[in-house]
């Protein structure tokens, strides 16, 4: 078995050192990067600097660093919790990390990745909470680049939130019972009137707000129920909502269409029901999920029902939330990018097109294989552009009926198996090549099928045709 591309070499970790002796030897910029990292801790730190640079030795004195003017001795290490060797000189650095693993002491040197026990990440301090960022060694600049993002969003008043946050646990802990309620109050808090108070610089406020909050909490909290659109399958799709909701839930209800790294994304402790709702494997019925949802509702629990795309394009979410309603259970609903949405963007293909197509349907594949074709027929017929969803196993029958409709049989139609996704396959014909598509064992994805006057401004560069060479040779042949 393949080992898997996004396992970690090393597991991240916080050392504590606080009151501990942490060594740094060097005498230049390389010492001097470690010192001022660790002058974010409380460590008490050990400059052996036998000749420090006219900078660094004026920042120790200024600091007050505990200085050794001495060259090194293995000895030196003795009692540290943490060395580095930072001395600009490879042998005299393996030397100092081989004396400190000798002592099993964590070692790291500077440039030197096979002589690091750990990295010393790109740090974001909001003391208590900190963020830290390593590349194992591979890219610092990389590392840095994301730390000044991260310390963009980050609000300067978040360790003044969370030094609150740590002053109410253990009044929490025996007023709010533990699990979804507690989550609740704790959700309320870092993110409502207390975090607002002290972003204002308003501690008493603060306060204040946070002891109407612990007052005000309920025992038991209420079950909410969020419909969630996961989009058509890219990751980095998803909006930012749904991303929020997905790690408030305590249980994740999905679909088989959706990715299981978008299932992932969820809290890391949330509870992961599938209910398979695919063609061939139906491992429940929609009567089954509607009595799921209720019944996790009732229960308390804050639910995130996952779907593919949008939850309101043939999603059937009119069902779920008719069955919420009637049970009293509060949910809301999340949009997703749909399919068709997706296809188009992959394709670079306008789905309106002015003085072309101002109208757009949407419409699965099974709606265009009964006796009566669907009101919205006259409208393809007047040049709107249809997006058809789950339409490879009827394609014949539904290029069979638009073009009995009165759609021309060289309408420009674009195939999009996997919208969005890194595997995707577009594929490209008219109207009369559509039957082709059934024949296409090989697309095993969510297939949508995109046809108008104004599929022809897209970009078939990164497509291939709908039928096949040799089925042409045949037909030819045939002929």
């Amino acid at each position: 078995m393949p080992p898997r591309t996004e396992q970690l070499s090393v597991f991240p970790a916080f050392f504590r050192v606080e009151g501990q002796k942490t060594a740094v030897f060097g005498n230049g910029d390389e010492a001097f990067a470690k010192v001022r990292l660790l002058l974010n801790t409380r460590a008490r730190i050990v400059a052996y600097a036998g000749r420090p640079e006219a900078d660094y030795h004026a920042f120790l004195i200024a600091n007050r660093i505990e200085t050794v003017r001495a060259g090194f001795s293995a000895e030196q290490v003795e009692g540290a919790a943490l060395v580095f060797a930072a001395t600009g000189n490879e042998a005299e650095d393996r030397e100092i990390v081989d004396a400190a693993r000798a002592a099993k002491i964590p070692a790291n040197a500077v440039d030197q990745p096979d002589y690091c026990d750990f990295f010393t990440p790109a740090l974001v301090n909001r003391a208590p909470v900190a963020v830290a960022i390593g590349t194992e060694g591979a890219g610092p600049v990389l590392a840095q680049m994301i730390r000044a993002q991260i310390d963009q969003l980050l609000s300067p008043s978040l360790g003044r939130l969370a030094a609150l946050a740590t002053s109410y646990r253990k009044a929490v802990e025996q007023l709010i019972p533990r699990g979804v309620s507690r989550r609740v109050f704790w959700r309320r808090f870092f993110s409502g009137a207390v975090a607002d108070a002290v972003a204002n610089g308003n501690l008493p406020q603060a306060r204040q707000a946070a002891d109407r909050l612990l007052g005000a909490m309920d025992k038991v909290a209420a079950g909410h129920v969020w419909l969630v659109g996961a989009g058509p399958g890219a990751e980095d799709l998803l909006t930012l909502r749904a991303q929020r909701v997905m790690m408030e839930a305590d249980v994740i209800v999905f679909d088989a269409l959706v990715p299981q790294a978008i299932v992932d994304m969820g809290r890391r402790d949330a509870e992961r029901l599938s209910v398979g709702k695919r063609k061939g494997c139906h491992s429940k019925s929609q009567e089954e999920i509607n009595e799921l949802l209720v019944e996790l509702g009732r229960q308390g629990r804050r639910v995130v029902r996952l779907k593919s795309g949008d939850p309101l394009v043939y999603g059937r979410a009119g069902e779920e939330m008719a069955a919420l309603r009637a049970a009293g259970i509060t949910y809301e609903v999340v949009p997703g990018i749909t399919s068709a949405f997706a296809a188009a963007a992959d394709f670079e293909l306008p789905l309106t097109l002015r003085g072309v197509a101002s109208s757009l349907v949407f419409t699965t594949g099974h709606d265009l294989t009964g006796d009566v074709l669907p009101d919205w027929a006259s409208l393809a017929v007047s040049g709107a552009t249809i997006a058809v969803y789950m339409g490879r196993t009827v394609a014949a029958s539904v290029a069979e009926r638009l073009m009995q409709a009165g759609i021309p049989a060289e309408t420009t139609v674009a195939v999009i198996e996997n919208a969005s996704r890194t595997e995707r396959r577009l594929l490209h014909g008219t109207l009369a090549d559509l039957p082709d598509l059934q024949h296409r064992d090989e697309l095993t994805g969510p297939v949508m099928v995109i046809i108008g006057d104004a599929v022809a401004g897209a970009n078939f560069e990164l497509s291939e045709p709908l039928v096949r060479a040799n089925a042409r040779l045949e037909e030819f042949a045939r002929s």
